[in-house]
């Protein structure tokens, strides 16, 4: 590629979507390869500490784990006090509360509203589930941007053929930044990573988004 046309996405995000869409699939071969080839693109290993911690609310604890065991099988060593991780032994609930609705602020925008009510319709717990311990101590996490948070959760959404969840996490990445051309390398980055019916979803779903906001 020549030097007047460089990638839409820097080799360290690029590596990183890679390393999310290989956390949805579970195979620790495949995670130990894409771990391998962050490191080769300079991935800091903060990023994917981070991305690991997201990975449970996306993916649940146990491929979360896997990815983990992947993680410290290759040497990625466990965040030490001062690296720039936060420490969540304190109980400080407001300041999560407050974080957590910031940040989810940020990424839903307009729909930010809507999504409350649909969570306490659901059940009364979520909203403090979401925003609080989702939201508020784990993605508003200092480590990784959240710009590259959201482009990773399109990576492991569509992995995971999630079409709602997917639908909004492409919303949030341009809330949060990304510009149309970084999502569509995105996808483009894992698209071997995708079936057909996951990538037809991946399509619909990207389609629907640019319709609604660009």
């Amino acid at each position: 590629m020549s030097e007047s046309n460089p990638p839409v996405l820097d080799a360290q995000t690029a590596a990183l979507v890679r390393v999310a869409a290989a956390v949805a699939r579970g195979k620790a071969p495949e995670l130990e390869a894409r771990f391998a080839a962050a490191r080769d693109a300079r991935v800091p290993g903060l990023w994917i500490e981070e991305l690991l911690l997201q990975s449970m609310l996306v993916v649940g604890y146990p491929l979360a784990l896997v990815a983990f065991g992947a993680w410290r099988g290759v040497g990625g060593p466990a965040p030490v006090e001062g690296d720039g991780a936060e420490d969540l032994a304190h109980a400080d609930w407001e300041s999560w509360a407050a974080r957590g609705a910031a940040v989810c602020r940020a990424v839903y925008g307009r729909a930010y509203h809507k999504l409350l009510v649909n969570l306490r319709a659901l059940h009364p717990a979520l909203e403090d589930l979401v925003l609080v311990d989702a939201y508020g101590k784990v993605i508003g996490r200092p480590g990784l941007d959240l710009k590259r948070r959201e482009l990773c959760t399109v990576a492991t959404t569509a992995v995971l053929g999630t079409a709602e969840q997917l639908h909004s996490h492409l919303r949030g990445a341009l809330n949060t930044g990304a510009a149309a051309e970084e999502i569509a390398a995105v996808l483009g980055a894992i698209d071997g990573d995708l079936d057909a019916e996951q990538r037809r979803l991946a399509e619909e779903q990207w389609l629907d988004v640019k319709r609604r906001k660009l």
